[in-house]
């Protein structure tokens, strides 16, 4: 794994956790602190979360997230990038037939938006 933000082929690693209702994390190395999800990208982490079994009792604990612009083995969520809006962007899952909104941290892990994401979430050790 790498976290090379001029590679396509890069998987990424955050540790979301969720605290007063919402969800966020922190990359110090990215200069990210409670960088919320929010517009439904908060929903699909969410969704995945509780399909994989982790119990809703450990989101504030936290869980990893693996993502990548590149199809991985194990990854359990495709989503579609869609438009641009408001510096970020929109992403659709066909899966789930929702969208949700990356904000633009997206660009601190990707030099331009990702036609697609595959994500990979696991209980956090």
């Amino acid at each position: 794994m790498t976290n090379n933000t001029s590679s396509n082929n890069s998987i990424f690693v955050i540790h979301p956790y969720k605290r007063d209702g919402v969800w966020a994390f922190d990359d110090a190395q990215k200069g990210l602190l409670r960088e919320a999800f929010v517009a439904g990208a908060d929903t699909l982490i969410e969704l995945v979360a509780t399909r994989t079994g982790i119990p809703s009792t450990d989101f504030e604990r936290g869980i990893t997230l693996y993502f990548s612009a590149k199809a991985f083995p194990g990854a359990q969520l495709r989503v579609e990038r869609t438009r641009e809006h408001l510096g970020g962007n929109w992403y659709y899952s066909p899966e789930y037939q929702f969208e949700g909104w990356l904000c633009p941290a997206l660009f601190k892990y990707f030099e331009t938006a990702p036609e697609e994401i595959h994500f990979l979430v696991k209980p956090l050790r």
